[in-house]
């Protein structure tokens, strides 16, 4: 089974080899028919401690690494400082 794949902007990068990323999802209200945004957060394994707040970064399913993640980050766009 393929792995889901997600895209998000890092939120907290506080805990060390951790982010916080928030995923935005986009859908039409069945009721309204106006377009409605939801967004979750994840925790995700971040290895080398190299992503920082506002970064948009892709994380994929991963086996449980703590309580908390059990997605990783494997690839990024840098926010320019």
């Amino acid at each position: 089974m393929p792995k889901r794949m997600l895209q998000g902007i890092v939120v907290s990068d506080k805990q060390d080899k951790t982010v916080v990323v928030r995923v935005e999802r986009r859908f039409t209200h069945p009721m309204m028919k106006k377009t409605v945004r939801r967004s979750k957060k994840y925790h995700a394994h971040d290895e080398k401690n190299e992503f920082s707040v506002g970064d948009i970064v892709w994380i994929t399913e991963n086996r449980p690494i703590s309580k908390l993640k059990r997605w990783a980050v494997t690839e990024g766009i840098k926010k320019a400082k």
